[in-house]
Formats: structure tokens, C-alpha cells, sequence
């Protein structure tokens, strides 16, 4: 059994490279349960190679990747994500053509429904289990102030509107762990508040961890503590807003200074 005091992801100097370019050097970091913890870094830091590494989109080339005690570092995409770990993308990937509530009502694996037989052998079962993905679908768009866009094309939402839904879909699996990359790119402050107000609601009130890539620094001095700082592919700093604002590593080299001298009281 895990401990209390143990991580719910660790990274232990990973490695990945790209036509011998190091994106990713010998990583090692944690992220602790419970937690909003930020990453941040220049663009080319290796973040977003960072969470394809995770999430099995890529496999490091040496290294290993811990969720929960258990090496998960190798496996494809759809298993890590049975494990429960959940991402989003810079750029959101809903299902242009489908309704937001189809794009959640067809997250969940192993859907009776989807297999041919069990239409007509289970027809009870298949109808029950399809009422409960709806009503979960439907919990989770009223949380996310998204229902009254239950029937509307996925592709006609707003940037923000994509953000959000990205944001159910990863919610329809009861995920322990949620990655996010970007999620306050190209969101208006309406719907930025709610993205903001729904991850603290689901972290501190339902338990779910999040992982975040984040340029907007003030959304991560907010809304993160920890906050992991990556440079050429290695974690250069870790630490509390406060902390990552007082180290000058972070504040000459990686956020160039101004954003954090300005909140220098």
C-alpha cells in the first residue's frame, strides 16, 4: 500500500531525445497527491515531451516513470490511462462532428453497447449502462457550467468552451491523476475563472491531482503551489510561488525577469 508521505507520480532521471537533441535530460520529479503543481519553463524546456513521456505517447529512451509504486514507463497511451491518469492538450482534440454530450458520453471503456451481440443479447444491460453514462455526462457538464451546450457541435465552441470540455471528458473516467497542458491558452477571464474555480474544486473537494503546463504566470502563481521549473529538459527549481519568485536562476534565465520583479513588493 502506498504511504501517505509517498509520491503519486515520480520521474527518475528520464531521457528522451530527437535526432540527438536531449528534449527531455535525466528528469527526475514528483508530484504529490493532492496537489495543484505547476510546470513551468521557456518554450523547447522539454514540458510537453515531459507529459508525452507520462501519458505513453512517447517512450523514454532510458529512465523510469512511477504512478502509485508502480512503473507504468513503457505501457501505451490507453493503459496508462486505465490506471488513472487523464490529459488534456495545447490544442484541444474534441470530436469536431459530435455533440459535447456525445464527446462524453463515448470516453468511458468497455461500453456494452459496443459490442454488436450484447445489443441483442443484453439489451437491459446495454439501456442501464448507457442511463448511468448519460447521467454521469450530463453531472459533469452542470458542474462545469456546459449543459446548455449539451447538443451543440463540438466544433462550434470557443476556445474556452474546448478547454472546459477537454477538461469533462478527462472527468468521465474518475481519474486520480489530471495533466494539463495549457489550460488557460486563449481562454477569456469569464471562462478562465470557472476553468480555475473547477480544477480547486476538484482537487481540494473531490481529491483529484493535477499536473499543469502553464505560460501564464500569473494564473500559475495563483493557482499552483508546488511549482516545477524545467530548462533543457531538466528540473532546475522546485518551490512555493514565493519561492520560485525569490530564486534568480528562475527569475534571469527562465521567466526573463520582468513578470517576477514586478511582483516584488
Amino acid at each position: 500500500m502506498q504511504s501517505a508521505q509517498a509520491p503519486l507520480l515520480e520521474t527518475r532521471d528520464l531521457v528522451k531525445a530527437f535526432d540527438g537533441l536531449l528534449a527531455v535530460n535525466r528528469c527526475t520529479l514528483q508530484v504529490r497527491q493532492g496537489t495543484i503543481t505547476g510546470l513551468i519553463g521557456p518554450n523547447g524546456a522539454g514540458k510537453t515531451t515531459l507529459f508525452n513521456l507520462i501519458t505513453g505517447f512517447l517512450r523514454p529512451a532510458a529512465g523510469a516513470i512511477y504512478f502509485r509504486g508502480e512503473r507504468i514507463d513503457g505501457l501505451p497511451p490507453h493503459k496508462v490511462f486505465r490506471r488513472g491518469i487523464a490529459r488534456t492538450f495545447q490544442i484541444p482534440r474534441p470530436l469536431a462532428s459530435m455533440t459535447v454530450l456525445e464527446n462524453l458520453m463515448l470516453v468511458p471503456p468497455e461500453q456494452k453497447g459496443e459490442r454488436l451481440w450484447n445489443v441483442w443479447l443484453l439489451p437491459g444491460q446495454v439501456a442501464r449502462q448507457e442511463e448511468e453514462i448519460f447521467a454521469k455526462a450530463m453531472s459533469v457538464l452542470e458542474f462545469l457550467d456546459l449543459a446548455h451546450l449539451r447538443d451543440e457541435y463540438a466544433a462550434n465552441l470557443s476556445a474556452g468552451q474546448k478547454k472546459l470540455l477537454e477538461l469533462a471528458r478527462t472527468l468521465m473516467c474518475d481519474p486520480q491523476l489530471v495533466l494539463l497542458d495549457e489550460p488557460g491558452a486563449g481562454v477569456n477571464p469569464v471562462l478562465l475563472r470557472r476553468l480555475v474555480a473547477a480544477i480547486e474544486e476538484l482537487c481540494h473537494g473531490r481529491g483529484i491531482t493535477f499536473f499543469i503546463i502553464e505560460h501564464d504566470m500569473d494564473l500559475v502563481m495563483r493557482l499552483c503551489n508546488p511549482i516545477i521549473v524545467m530548462s533543457s529538459g531538466e528540473k532546475i527549481a522546485e518551490g512555493t510561488p514565493d519561492e520560485i519568485r525569490a530564486d534568480e536562476r528562475v527569475l534571469e534565465a527562465y521567466l526573463g525577469g520582468q513578470y517576477l520583479q514586478r511582483q516584488r513588493p
